[in-house]
């Protein structure tokens, strides 16, 4: 990469950090906080809003910080009033999967909703995602149907 780039990128991410630690010292629920700078319309997409410049963010300082605001947010009820509307998924895992993290959730004394929102929040490197299309794009992926193991 350029200097020039470089400087760019850092003063995106500054940008981004600065956002977010000041939503952060306001003490937003953890849904607020994930919406507003790691959601669909938040600050992070809206600077790296191709999947490529996602993965580079994702391996950063600044991304690492994000992730220890938000782990801090997430030891705080989120009032009812406050609550965003839940959706619920259904996730088929083989036992060994499932015994694994019931295990791994009473190791950390918590629940396995909560390990597994912790786990979804997380940065995964793509080449970790098996892709059983090839190299198709979403819009081939939704002519095929949502309800596809992917």
């Amino acid at each position: 990469m350029t200097e020039i780039a470089n400087r760019s990128e850092a003063h995106k991410d500054r940008k981004i950090h600065d956002k977010a630690f000041d939503l952060f010292s306001k003490k937003p629920t953890w849904v607020a906080f994930f919406r507003e700078v790691l959601g669909v319309g938040g600050i992070v997409r809206t600077m790296y809003p191709t999947p490529e410049a996602m993965a580079e963010f994702e391996r950063t300082d600044t991304y690492a910080s994000i992730q220890q605001m938000l782990t801090e947010l997430r030891e705080q009820p989120v009032p009812t009033s406050q609550a965003e509307p839940t959706r619920v998924i259904t996730v088929r895992i083989p036992k060994s999967v499932h015994d694994l993290l019931r295990t791994e959730a009473f190791d950390y004394r918590t629940s396995m909703n909560k390990l597994c929102i912790s786990k979804l929040l997380q940065f995964i490197d793509t080449q970790f995602v098996p892709d059983p299309y090839g190299s198709l794009n979403h819009e081939d992926v939704e002519e095929k149907g949502a309800g596809v193991d992917l």
